[in-house]
């Protein structure tokens, strides 16, 4: 086998193939492999159960509502839609112009979020476990009356870098660590959108660490080795495995058929 090309799917970003046949490469040659695509949607939540609450109170603080987000992957404009959609349950909204008094959206230039109360009476909590503010970029405080804009950058995308891992590879490492990582890349599209990943320029090669090939584990990981959740959306892996080509063995069995042939 010189080239041969794997396809690699499933409903979770972590799992197995088995090969009825074992796949068996030459023990005497040495190979390597490279990851063509991967293809999936970008289902990875942003909001689930250690950020989803948002509190907050309609009397000066006296008694408080709890807002629950339901896990999934939003947008600042989503969350806000989605906060403002259960105020008008819990009604608590202008009902008589048709305004909310509380609303977020986004400081683009800073990379900050903004939320403005327009009512006196109302106030935000992100004091407590498993409140939304720290991924609206705002300390542990109570927001009052007013323009409040967060003290940080929004920390909205929680994954910094997505790692493709193949239990077939060595020769990559991260932080310092062997791991068998073969593709790193930047889920670079909103949610709810297809991710087409190749490789560009060139595809990056790591040796093959096993010559008979059964199955083949891939899972995915965050930039701290966290398992990434795709939420059972369908992921579809390319992977290509080629033999090393020895330049100095290619050339020296030219000149033998050359000789062969009375060329030279």
């Amino acid at each position: 086998m010189s080239t041969q090309t794997f396809i690699l799917s499933d409903r979770s970003s972590d799992f197995t193939t088995y090969y009825s046949s074992t796949i068996n490469l030459d023990r005497n040659k040495k190979y390597e492999a490279a990851l063509l695509s991967i293809d999936f949607y970008n289902s990875i939540p942003n909001i689930t159960g250690e950020n989803n609450q948002f509190r907050y109170s309609t009397d000066n603080g006296s008694n408080w509502k709890i807002i629950t987000l339901s896990t999934g992957s939003y947008e600042l404009s989503a969350i806000n839609d989605e906060i403002q959609r259960q105020m008008i349950v819990n009604g608590d909204y202008d009902t008589s112009n048709n305004n909310f008094y509380i609303t977020i959206s986004a400081n683009t230039s800073k990379l900050s979020s903004v939320i403005e109360i327009t009512n006196q009476t109302y106030k935000i909590d992100f004091t407590f476990e498993n409140s939304i503010g720290q991924t609206l970029g705002f300390n542990k405080i109570i927001l009052n009356y007013g323009y409040n804009e967060s003290q940080n950058i929004v920390d909205i995308m929680k994954i910094n870098s997505i790692l493709v891992n193949i239990d077939i590879i060595t020769g990559s490492y991260v932080n310092g660590s062997q791991f068998p990582v073969i593709y790193s890349f930047f889920p670079n599209v909103s949610p709810g959108r297809k991710i087409v990943e190749r490789p560009n320029p060139s595809l990056i090669y790591y040796p093959v660490n096993r010559s008979d090939i059964s199955y083949i584990r891939l899972w995915l990981t965050d930039q701290d080795n966290k398992p990434v959740d795709i939420r059972s959306e369908r992921i579809t892996v390319r992977i290509i495995i080629r033999e090393v080509i020895n330049i100095k063995d290619e050339i020296k069995s030219a000149f033998q058929e050359l000789k062969k042939e009375n060329i030279i």
